[in-house]
């Protein structure tokens, strides 16, 4: 693949994104190998997604997404609806490895992802994503964190083992209204029945930055402020949170099935990867799409536009959120895990997960 064809695709994903994203049943936009007959080709091409395929003749001329974009040739990828992975397992004592059920004391049950190191205390502190340990935003910091989470029978004060530390602010919007806030009325979190649920790659991490601004790190949580039609929708880059354990020697760097990680690593495409997760246990995938810009509901009626994230083969059910996405052949992490569906997992780049959040592994 040549690193000029690479560049001149990202630049039409630049150009042509907001009036992709605009169409009738885009739910993304990002770059990947073309697919024939659902077998993935050496053909780059600007990845359409969609929640499901129509035929032309079901859609308006206005939603038909054209063959050729600002020179690049595109490719409508089916991905289903694309949704915050939450859901249902063991309780660990003494040694609470990471893998496992974990979660808000309010939420149902979410993945521990690692363990991970505050860059100014050096303290150990627990991540994993906002919507499992932060509710959705609908928490206060120092809340209690249960292992394995509620819907896995852990209750307080018997399974508390961690305080909620910090989170990024999640931001919604409405179907009906966009706007940079989240909404007045926080959507519910778990969607009725879950869900089915190197330099060339380098210029990923620095597109981010431009695409989505700056981003704030919360201590508490901000008040909400009404919606309007005529606001941008806000670009998320990470759906992630920190907590801090109540007794750190409780908690391992190992991950159930795979070990400690060691280092990181960007995503390529085609790189296979791996997990362990609440839910589905250990699976393994292989990266599909790149640099991807998303949009992912949390319940019926709102949703959460993210950029620079990467899409791999379905790997993960509801429950699998915050697990760890690490190289299939190394103890590399190269992203964080926060949505899907039976089509596809969606993760978000470590690097950018840990700057974000101001964390090393």
């Amino acid at each position: 693949m040549s690193l000029d064809l690479f560049r001149q695709t990202l630049e039409a994903q630049r150009l042509a994104q907001a009036d992709l994203l605009r169409r009738r049943g885009v739910v993304g936009v990002a770059v990947g190998f073309r697919n024939y007959k659902e077998q993935a080709t050496d053909q780059l091409a600007l990845a359409v997604l969609v929640q499901q395929k129509k035929p032309i003749e079901a859609l308006s001329a206005d939603d038909i997404v054209p063959s050729d974009v600002n020179g690049a040739k595109t490719d409508v990828v089916e991905v289903g609806r694309l949704e915050a992975l939450v859901n249902p397992r063991d309780r660990f004592r003494p040694n609470i490895p990471a893998g496992v059920s974990i979660g808000h004391y309010k939420v149902t049950a979410g993945t521990l992802g690692a363990i991970v190191f505050d860059r100014n205390t050096g303290e150990p502190l627990i991540l994993s994503n906002n919507h499992v340990l932060a509710n959705s935003n609908d928490a206060e910091i120092g809340d209690a964190i249960l292992q394995p989470g509620p819907t896995d029978h852990g209750v307080r004060p018997d399974d508390v083992v961690a305080k909620l530390h910090r989170f990024e602010m999640l931001r919604f919007y409405n179907e009906l209204g966009m706007g940079p806030s989240p909404p007045t009325s926080k959507p519910p979190l778990f969607p009725p029945g879950g869900c089915d649920i190197v330099e060339l790659f380098a210029t990923l991490g620095n597109t981010l930055g431009k695409i989505s601004g700056s981003s704030k790190r919360l201590t508490s949580v901000p008040r909400t402020t009404p919606q309007t039609e005529a606001a941008p929708i806000y670009a998320n880059r990470v759906d992630a949170a920190l907590a801090r354990p109540d007794n750190p020697m409780l908690f391992q760097q190992a991950i159930v099935e795979i070990g400690r990680p060691n280092g990181i690593k960007l995503a390529q495409l085609g790189m296979e990867v791996r997990k362990q997760g609440r839910t589905t246990g250990y699976t393994e995938g292989a990266v599909t799409l790149m640099n991807a810009t998303v949009d992912v509901s949390y319940g019926e009626d709102f949703q959460a536009r993210f950029v620079g994230q990467v899409i791999s083969t379905p790997m993960s059910q509801g429950g699998d959120s915050g697990a760890l996405i690490m190289e299939r052949d190394s103890l590399n992490a190269v992203g964080l895990l926060f949505a899907g569906s039976r089509r596809a997992t969606i993760f978000t780049p470590i690097q950018t997960v840990l700057d974000v959040m101001d964390i090393d592994l």
